[in-house]
């Protein structure tokens, strides 16, 4: 008899179980932390499923008892998960030890649990079910022993609720044995097709029971009682608590766990087999993939009549397969605690396919046991012990010889099937996953073209769903997965191959899917209301037919029939009226035919199922049983389409795997046969990840929350890199820049001068000679991959901006991720970095029409994904241009600047390049000024050009075209700062030196050369001066050049501003001193090159603006003059 909860004495309020009777049923409120409180309520979760309006059933033939028991099966199943939970937790929170070969890390210890004394912990648990009086702890470890007696009642209250826990699957264990054994022994019939509503209900409580222990196994439970035990004698006056000797006999009954299930489940091990057997065909059909397909199991299409759509030839087959799932866990977990069960001639085939495809046995989440370990362990023992009784000659020969031939056919198998299934199992689940990637990429496109045709086959797209379920999860629990083999103690690892693209393609078929039954569930539900409303014709005129009347049903089932009908007739008729708007609420209808189920399969019951079947089958239709379950079936497809969508579609299992899923994600989004468009439904997996945190376990909800948020970042941040990397792939030289090869000039006199050498026999060809791409090399044969590639790269280009603009915002918890928003910063980012990263070559600054080109290019790639997004990229990168020119956009149209106005890095770059190399010549590379030429010449290099290749007028025009005027202003104040800079040393030099120039002056008028030589002698760094006044005519000729430059270009790109200004610089009047606007005016016509003398303007702005304050003249015009005239004489005449 199952045990009520434990009440405590005042002695010990806490723990201490009251001396009574225990009743024999407890109410809801045992277990209420795990089912909440409402469990009382007839519409719970689970529960709700097995109960009528009163929360009872009431049987024809045994009162409400069956009713009860039906309740407290979907009860059991939420308390399951429940205390999976909270040893999940407890297992993460110790580290996951290893109980069984007592190995426990530092932070296990740590962990605040157990006390912190290993020495004792371990010996208490090694020496299980010994009673601590008799190991003499105070010789293993006295002043641990110590400090446990003063810390008693701290380490009680720490170990306090695992211990509950403890209680928990004690009590779990005898009322869950109780249930599975009422039901196994009154339920008539649990085959699949005649009551797979109760069959489901029943080992749902069936595989959490097992489940509940074997996840037992990996908590220290034999250190938790006897430590605790200990603590609690210290605190008690030496007194055992008084759950102890109960537990230990629980704990030790099943250690092992299976051990323990395996004889107190041997009771039910024929029911069982039974199912096992029943559910065999589903499962070998699930596995025969060449059937699937030809059949047509997976297809709107009907497999022998191609011109019929919807597919009405497997409507049950289509059904079973979105349970095959379930059947495979059932075989597995179902074998291992009833190994005699496998003595059935067909049910070594079943557990042959399921073992040969399945490593992992899955207990909770991530937790798994090694099934093919465990089979050699437990089960392989009971067959090679039946084996030997049938050798023996037990039983009649005949049966004998039966019996030794399928127990050694099960031998065999159990021995060869885990080397099949390390060799097999991969591709086995690969070639699934590639039929399931076509039959649902075929499905998206036919449901798509033909809308209405999905809720005809809704239940055919949930087993798809379903399907690829479990093909992605197995995916991600077997990587990484090693296996000990049978015969040896060596791990083999398993070969998952973590580049298999197909696990794309089912996300996305999958999301497609989901995104197709949400789009049209107005449609679905309108199919079901009318499905259910001509479903109540028939179940009438299948309850009038004389077989039902001559069964003569009890009022109870009339009565339940009866409201069953009028449950379908009251359905609101979806004709003419908004579906959307009706709100239809069929649970009292599932209610009421779980009620007629739960009496007709009940042995207590004077009408049964078989009684039915009989008097309704022989109509020549469906029976009265078939009818109701597709009822069933379709009902939920009214009000709880968005739970069976999330049954069969939801991912959220995957976030304990999220790791491994980040990973293959990098490895085949963008791998040869990745697709862009995949990465919305490898980020909408995050949005169900929430989901798996359990009510038990408050913390995990906050968890769980961050990790989904931290996948999500990760995995955005992998598809902004690989968006990167496409545009940087385009912007390449093996990319956009193949196509528009052109020859420089020095590579073309290269060449020149190669073909002349060439064409004289005499000449030998030059050592080392470089040979340059010619332009249109990209059109030869051998050049086609390269071509190839770059559409491949712009076509996934494209694509992922497509499907990145149109993906619906994600949603974690309190977080919203808009891809539309990070892909614009991906692209501006990529591009300011670009700029930056092109400036320089590795030798030197990088020609500004090279820049140019090469902003262009890039530019052009951006033009070509923004077609493809809705928002504006082109503002966003004349933002970037702006503040890599000119600083802060905020204050570019501000008259009055800051005093301190910070300059974008890459004008800040070649304008000090400009001004060290080329007005400075800092390396010495004889910079001079040709104005015939218009441009600066070098003896040598400087970086990696000579100087006319960076200041000729086309050069320093495609400066002004990337930089515009912003950058023009920059390097024209940054020399008129060096300018005034000179200036001021020139006018210090001329000061100092004022009487010996004087002198100077006298004897030019004198004649006198040898006075005149005598004086320049005298000077004070003469050559300095010099050296000052030629960089100031550097500095001259550069701006003077920079200026046509910029009206070259303003000129071209607008004409109508450039002829008034020209117009306008002819009529400004000269007076002294100048108005403020007239002085402005001249200072933009002279950046131009349209004032005139230019040189006499610069250099009189520069004494206005920078150097005024410093040199002292009568007027800026005086001091312009005298300047001017003092260079050409310095620069021109320096010895006369």
């Amino acid at each position: 008899m199952a045990k009520s909860r434990q009440h405590y004495s005042s002695q010990d309020s806490s723990l201490s179980p009251m001396a009574g009777r225990y009743r024999e049923w407890e109410g809801p409120s045992r277990w209420t932390e795990y089912l909440g409180p409402d469990t009382t309520s007839p519409s719970t979760s689970r529960s709700s499923r097995y109960m009528n309006s009163d929360g009872q059933v009431q049987s024809s033939g045994g009162g409400s008892h069956r009713g009860l028991n039906m309740q407290w099966v979907g009860q059991l199943v939420e308390v399951a998960d429940g205390l999976m939970a909270k040893m999940y937790r407890l297992n993460q929170i110790l580290d996951y030890p290893d109980p069984i070969g007592h190995a426990f890390s530092e932070e296990f210890w740590k962990a605040g649990v157990f006390p912190n004394h290993p020495r004792i912990s371990i010996l208490l648990s090694k020496k299980f079910p010994e009673h601590f009086s008799k190991l003499q702890l105070e010789r293993v470890d006295k002043a641990a022993l110590d400090a446990l007696s003063d810390g008693a009642e701290v380490h009680l209250q720490s170990l306090e609720p695992w211990v509950q826990l403890l209680l928990d699957l004690m009590a779990f264990r005898e009322q869950a044995l109780r249930l599975i054994l009422d039901l196994s022994s009154t339920v008539i019939t649990l085959l699949p097709h005649q009551n797979s509503l109760i069959l489901h209900a029943f080992m749902d409580l069936f595989c959490s029971f097992v489940r509940v222990n074997l996840l037992s196994e990996k908590l220290p439970r034999k250190m938790m009682l006897q430590v605790y035990n200990l603590l609690h004698a210290m605190s008690r006056n030496d007194r055992d608590c008084d759950f102890y000797h109960r537990l230990v006999q629980f704990i030790d009954s099943y250690d092992p766990p299976l051990k323990g299930l395996q004889e107190d489940l041997n009771f039910v091990s024929p029911r069982i087999g039974e199912v096992l057997e029943a559910v065999g065909p589903i499962i070998f059909l699930s596995t025969d993939t060449r059937k699937l397909r030809n059949e047509g199991f997976l297809s709107p299409y009907h497999p022998r009549y191609p011109d019929i759509l919807t597919n009405s030839a497997h409507p049950m087959r289509a059904q079973d397969l979105a349970n095959v799932t379930a059947y495979r866990e059932w075989v597995l977990l179902g074998y291992l605690v009833c190994p005699d069960e496998l003595l059935r001639v067909t049910s070594i085939d079943i557990a042959l396919v399921v073992l040969k495809e399945n490593l992992v046995l899955t207990l909770f989440r991530d937790e798994y046991e090694l099934s093919h370990e465990d089979y050699q362990l437990y089960v392989l023992p009971r067959i090679l012990e039946s084996k030997k009784m049938a050798k023996s000659g037990r039983t009649k020969q005949k049966e004998a010889d039966l019996e030794y031939s399928v127990a050694k056919q099960a031998e065999k198998m159990i021995g060869e099937v885990h080397e099949q299934a390390l060799i097999s199992c991969d591709a086995i689940h690969r070639e699934r996953r590639i039929l399931l990637k076509q039959e649902i990429g075929r499905m998206v496109l036919f449901f798509t073209d033909q809308p209405s045709l999905l809720a005809p086959n809704i239940q055919m797209v949930f087993s798809a769903l379903a399907l690829a379920q479990c093909e992605v999860i197995w995916y991600f629990q077997h990587v990484g997965i090693a296996s000990s083999k049978s015969k040896g103690a060596r791990i083999v690892p398993v070969d998952i191959d973590p580049n298999d693209p197909t696990i794309g393609f089912l996300l996305d078929g999958m999301d497609h899917l989901c995104c197709l039954v949400r789009k049209y569930i107005a449609a679905i539900r309108g199919y079901a209301l009318s499905y259910l409303s001509s479903c109540a014709g028939r179940i009438r005129f299948l309850l009038g037919t004389p077989g039902m009347v001559a069964l003569d049903l009890d009022a109870t089932l009339k009565t339940l029939f009866q409201q069953i009908v009028q449950h379908l007739e009251n359905i609101p008729k979806p004709q003419g009226e908004n579906i959307s708007a009706i709100t239809c609420d069929l649970s009292d209808f599932r209610k009421d035919w779980l009620s007629i189920l739960m009496i007709v399969t009940s042995a207590r019951s004077s009408i049964n199922i078989r009684h039915l079947e009989k008097a309704t089958v022989s109509t020549g239709k469906e029976g009265l049983l078939s009818e109701g379950n597709a009822a069933y079936n379709w009902s939920r497809y009214v009000d709880e389409l968005e739970s069976q969508l999330s049954k069969h579609g939801s991912l959220k299992k995957l976030y304990f795997y999220h790791q491994h899923l980040t990973a293959v994600f990098r490895n085949t989004m963008f791998g040869p046969e990745g697709r862009p468009q995949h990465c919305c439904s490898w980020l909408g997996v995050a949005s169900s990840f929430p989901e798996c945190a359990s009510p038990i376990v408050p913390e995990e909800v906050t968890k769980i929350g961050r990790d989904a948020v931290l996948y999500v970042e990760s995995l955005i941040e992998s598809i902004m890199g690989g968006l990167e990397g496409l545009i940087n792939i385009l912007d390449s030289e093996g990319g956009f820049g193949a196509l528009e090869m052109q020859l420089l000039p020095e590579q073309a006199a290269f060449y020149l001068n190669n073909a002349s050498r060439v064409s004289i026999p005499s000449a030998k060809s030059p050592k080392g000679a470089v040979v340059y791409p010619l332009p249109g090399h990209e059109s030869y044969p051998e050049n086609n991959n390269s071509i190839k590639m770059l559409e491949a790269a712009m076509q996934r280009l494209t694509n992922l901006c497509s499907v990145l603009n149109d993906m619906e915002p994600i949603c974690v918890l309190n977080h919203v991720f808009v891809l539309r928003e990070y892909m614009r910063e991906c692209i501006l980012g990529n591009f300011r970095k670009r700029l930056l990263a092109v400036l320089k070559t590795d030798n030197d600054l990088q020609r500004p029409s090279i820049l140019e080109s090469l902003i262009r290019r890039h530019m052009n790639i951006v033009h070509l994904a923004e077609q493809h997004i809705s928002m504006d990229l082109t503002q966003g990168i004349r933002e970037v241009l702006l503040s890599e020119t000119s600083g802060p956009v905020s204050s570019l149209h501000l008259f009055d600047r800051p005093a301190e106005q910070h300059t974008g890095s890459a004008t800040e770059v070649v304008c000090n390049w400009y001004i060290e190399n080329i007005v400075k010549d800092m390396s010495g590379a004889g910079i001079l000024f040709t104005p015939m030429h218009k441009c600066f010449k070098s003896t040598r290099p400087v970086g990696g050009y000579f100087a006319e290749s960076v200041t000729d007028l086309e050069e320093l025009q495609a400066f002004v075209r990337i930089f515009g005027g912003y950058g023009v202003d920059r390097l024209d104040k940054m020399m008129k700062e060096h300018t005034a800079a000179l200036l001021n040393c020139i006018d210090t030099s001329l000061r100092s030196n004022r009487e010996l120039l004087e002198s100077v002056a006298g004897s030019m008028h004198s004649g006198d050369r040898i006075e005149r030589e005598a004086c320049l002698k005298q000077i004070v760094d003469l050559d300095t001066i010099i050296g000052f006044c030629i960089e100031a005519g550097q500095a001259l000729a550069f701006d003077k050049l920079l200026a046509e430059a910029a009206g070259a270009v303003l000129e071209e790109g607008a004409p109508l501003i450039y002829s008034l200004l020209a117009g306008i610089v002819k009529h400004i009047p000269d007076e002294i001193p100048e108005k403020r606007e007239i002085r402005r005016m001249r200072g933009v016509a002279n950046s131009v090159a349209l004032a005139g003398d230019h040189d006499s303007e610069w250099v009189r702005s520069i004494l206005e603006e920078v150097g005024g304050h410093k040199i002292r003249f009568i007027s800026p015009k005086f001091g312009q003059n005298v300047y001017v005239n003092v260079l050409f004489t310095l620069l021109f005449f320096p010895s006369r």
